[in-house]
């Protein structure tokens, strides 16, 4: 049970308990009615049952551990909150006043109920959306975000000042290439890779002939990756 539905099931006992308080304490007889007939027990059944769908809609809206997806459920927490206050307060005037119909109580709390429900499925399904464009644009970004790393990490084993500044070439290239990538350009990116491990090779065999040759054709390759990315896109 996460802090957010810990706090809220706090204030949704509290706020039941008073809904109790007012439906038994106050005056069981005003002007000539009694408000404890046949109808009160059954409007105050159906009364907690919306309470106690409130908690179970509440509960599913503030459980997402997850703090991407619980941004996207921010608008959720206002909603929940907002058809727990609207319980008691149609609950209570309902329970509490002799002469207010019953039924009425249970239909404007059974209406909050299925806003509220409605609202979680429509949130729920909007923060999986987001969640799986988000996983998918993850790894779609892998290979670009690897191959930065690596090439950074190479300037920094560099034996020479000119293998240096060749891996600091191909490192520029490589940050501000596309980062996106697609089926279509796997056949460049495959041939980058064994192009980048062969380069990688001659720097940490301070080969300055190779480092220069192969540090042109990454930077090429990288430079045919992000025209092909212009032309899928």
């Amino acid at each position: 049970m996460n802090k957010n539905f810990k706090h809220y099931l706090s204030i949704w006992a509290i706020l039941l308990a008073i809904f109790n308080v007012a439906a038994f304490v106050s005056p069981a007889e005003v002007a000539g009615m009694n408000k404890f007939g046949g109808a009160f027990w059954s409007g105050y059944i159906f009364i907690t049952l919306a309470f106690l769908g409130q908690l179970v809609a509440s509960y599913f809206a503030l459980r997402e551990e997850n703090l991407k997806k619980l941004f996207y459920n921010i608008s959720l927490i206002s909603v929940s909150w907002t058809g727990l206050i609207l319980t008691v307060i149609f609950g209570t005037l309902c329970m509490a006043v002799p002469g207010v119909p019953n039924w009425v109580g249970i239909i404007l709390c059974f209406a909050v109920l299925g806003f509220t429900a409605i609202s979680v499925i429509k949130a729920n399904l909007a923060a999986e959306t987001a969640s799986a464009v988000g996983e998918k644009v993850k790894t779609q970004t892998f290979f670009i975000k690897s191959l930065t790393v690596d090439a950074e990490s190479l300037v920094s084993r560099a034996k020479s000042e000119l293998a240096k500044a060749e891996c600091k070439k191909v490192y520029e290239a490589v940050r501000y290439s596309d980062p996106m990538s697609s089926d279509a350009l796997s056949s460049v990116e495959s041939e980058i890779t064994i192009k980048f491990a062969k380069f990688s090779e001659a720097v940490a065999e301070n080969d300055e002939k190779a480092i220069g040759e192969l540090a042109n054709e990454v930077v090429i390759l990288i430079g045919d990756r992000n025209k092909k990315c212009r032309v899928v896109k």
